[in-house]
């Protein structure tokens, strides 16, 4: 959207416009046509204030369960001394918002909540200048709280002010921000905005979206990945009243005026496939890695190592989309965590320019990194335009589960030495396919080596909550554990006495301290472990309690101590690291995709385990409030200590070290 266009969508009243000059291109809401260069991360964010006085904020953010609008609205709220209920966030619509990379990688706290404090600072001097002008008062007299702007006898509300004028103020970089120590709205437990549509099912979704006329999709897949279509009777399926088939090259679907009908068609479909070769399975994936990774495979006798499988997202909105096209123009509603690349893919994939394209991103039933594509929202767009009418587009638990990327599998070689004091001397650590997410090692230690070693994969693989982080924390932690038995030396102990960060030693001693970790019995069949770590600027460690019996394994209890600088909403938080810890004990004990031929063959719930609340420990958390850092994302590094922890227990219970995730006690 040109700028114009933007003020006409506005209307009356102040809009608060911040353009630095790296991006001052981007900031009508556009990238770059293409957008496959890297652009820049320094985002534009606007601010505008009604002649109601009602604050819009805007935001290519979006919200997938994190929390970010509530966070996002506590900046503003805290800057411009408004009660939250005054400020609406209009979050991922790609006509009304500014470019955004997307929402990943832990960076809305970091890198947006720092330029819409910005914005909503400058919003506050700016009312602040209106005021002295129209009240002929000296500016050091003017305050704004609670919504109004005051001096002496006069009192206006925001509104009041503006008169429906159209100002514009560049943002400057100096603009005076409250320190965290002063926070009064912000670093509170904030309830969630629009928490109650959500419990009560009054909010839509992408998957709930309906439009006037819309009809139902439903895409025919091939039996195995790779796999090209060869022919295609599709008779049957044309002949069910309202249904249409669309063919072109591989990509087969149909509309219909219902879902049901939608079904019985695809299933009426006849189409022969040509096979592919599979080239590995989950039992072989493993030497597959290191046989094809692009830099060669690192040697060493004493290596130890570790691998992970791949696991699915499982998210609870699986992908859904709804396309309409309107005089040659685009418009699709679906949940992503990137609307621009969205954006960027429909145009490039339909050959269309990217202003023909209107992405919106309704707050979506969560991602885990796994909704950063497309795939629903091209297939809509497709069948739409073929039918000529809105198409609704929903993908099945079993789609989700087989034609989603996935989180990698990897293997993770590791090898350390110590001197006779307990200190590490050397350390070499090599990661294939996972990923380089928290390769470095936060302890001490004089001579390392860490290397990522990106390797062909068979299936499909990308983001996950905390990416590699989870697969490398539990490859260092476990192997800590190695090193610290090896020399009967207290896990804990081991660790402080390698670590002099003082941020990575305060959450160790926190979890500790919570814990009782210095003062716990050991009992038969029941163990206790522990572990630590640093990624996307936060600290955490994590202490766990399991008992063994007859091989399955229980989870009694987790402590986890985090630390992010300045704690935005203490509740929020608390719910991101104990979520984190639910979701991480799927991935240690649990997820695993199971794959051969090609084929996923547990594309299901009911084969595919995920934790249930029988499996869910007493969960503690420990929040290390730091007014004196910037605050950091938290969504990603809780995840990332739960499975050594765990692993470090089971083997204080039986003695038996395991080494791959999902671990199974035999």
């Amino acid at each position: 959207m040109r700028r114009r266009d933007f003020f006409a969508v506005l209307g009356g009243g102040i809009v608060v416009l911040m353009v630095d000059d790296a991006d001052a291109q981007e900031s009508g809401g556009g990238a770059r046509r293409g957008t496959r260069e890297p652009l820049p991360q320094n985002l534009s964010a606007w601010l505008h204030i009604g002649e109601t006085g009602m604050v819009t904020v805007y935001t290519g953010k979006v919200e997938v369960g994190q929390n970010a609008r509530t966070s996002l609205t506590q900046a503003v709220a805290e800057e411009l001394r408004a009660p939250v209920e005054q400020i609406r966030l209009v979050m991922g619509d790609t006509a009304l918002t500014p470019f955004d990379m997307g929402t990943f990688g832990s960076q809305t706290t970091p890198q947006m909540w720092p330029v819409i404090r910005r914005a909503a600072a400058t919003a506050r001097e700016t009312l602040v200048d209106l005021a002295a002008q129209k009240w002929m008062v000296e500016r050091a007299s003017v305050s704004v709280a609670d919504g109004k702007v005051s001096s002496g006898s006069h009192r206006a509300g925001f509104g009041d002010l503006t008169s429906g004028q159209k100002l514009t103020q560049t943002i400057p970089s100096s603009v005076a921000l409250t320190p965290a120590a002063e926070w009064k709205v912000a670093g509170t437990s904030v309830a969630k905005v629009g928490g109650r549509d959500m419990v009560t099912g009054a909010h839509r979704y992408a998957f709930d979206i309906k439009r006037p006329g819309m009809l139902y999709g439903k895409v025919l897949y091939p039996p195995q990945f790779g796999a090209t279509l060869a022919s295609l009777d599709s008779a049957a399926a044309e002949a069910m009243p309202g249904v249409k088939v669309v063919r072109e090259d591989n990509f087969v679907g149909v509309t219909a005026r219902d879902a049901a009908t939608a079904d019985k068609a695809v299933a009426a479909l006849r189409a022969e496939w040509k096979p592919v070769t599979a080239e590995a399975s989950s039992k072989d994936v493993f030497s597959y890695y290191k046989k094809h990774s692009r830099d060669g495979a690192a040697e060493n006798p004493h290596f130890t190592s570790y691998t992970v499988a791949y696991i699915a997202h499982v998210p609870l909105e699986p992908r859904a989309a709804v396309a309409e096209w309107q005089d040659d123009k685009l418009t699709v509603w679906t949940g992503t965590q990137r609307p621009f690349g969205v954006r960027s893919e429909l145009a490039q994939n339909l050959k269309i320019p990217e202003d023909r394209v209107h992405v919106i991103m309704p707050d979506t039933g969560s991602g885990y990194g796994g909704k950063h594509n497309g795939e629903a929202a091209y297939e809509a767009a497709r069948l739409a335009y073929a039918s000529g009418m809105p198409v609704k587009r929903n993908w099945t638990r079993e789609e989700e589960m087989t034609w989603a990327y996935f989180r990698p599998g990897g293997i993770i070689d590791v090898h350390g030495t110590m001197n006779p004091d307990g200190t590490l001397a050397a350390w070499e650590f090599h990661n294939y396919n996972s990923g380089p997410s928290a390769l470095q090692t936060p302890y001490d230690v004089p001579s390392k080596t860490e290397r990522f070693h990106p390797s062909q994969s068979p299936l499909r693989q990308g983001s996950y909550r905390g990416l590699a982080g989870t697969a490398n924390h539990f490859a260092r932690e476990s192997y800590m554990d190695e090193l610290a038995h090896s020399i009967k030396m207290d896990p804990l102990e081991f660790r402080l006495k390698n670590a002099k960060n003082e941020r990575l030693r305060a959450v160790m001693e926190a979890a500790a301290q919570k814990f009782g970790w210095r003062d716990r019995k050991k009992t038969s069949g029941r163990g206790c472990g522990m572990s630590a770590g640093f990624e996307k600027g936060g600290y955490v460690a994590t202490c766990a309690e399991v008992s063994v019996a007859s091989g399955a394994v229980k989870v009694l209890r987790v402590v986890e101590a985090f630390e992010c600088g300045a704690v935005v909403n203490p509740e929020h938080l608390r719910n991101q690291v104990e979520g984190s810890i639910a979701m991480g004990l799927g991935g240690a004990l649990f997820e695993q995709i199971d794959f051969a031929d090609n084929k996923i063959l547990n594309d299901r719930l009911s084969r595919y385990r995920v934790p249930r609340f029988a499996d869910m420990p007493a969960i503690e958390s420990v929040l290390l409030d730091r007014k004196d850092l910037p605050s950091a994302g938290a969504g990603e590094t809780p995840i990332m200590g739960v499975a050594p922890a765990i692993g470090n227990a089971i083997f204080e219970a039986t003695g038996q070290r395991l080494r791959a995730l999902p671990m199974k006690v035999g």
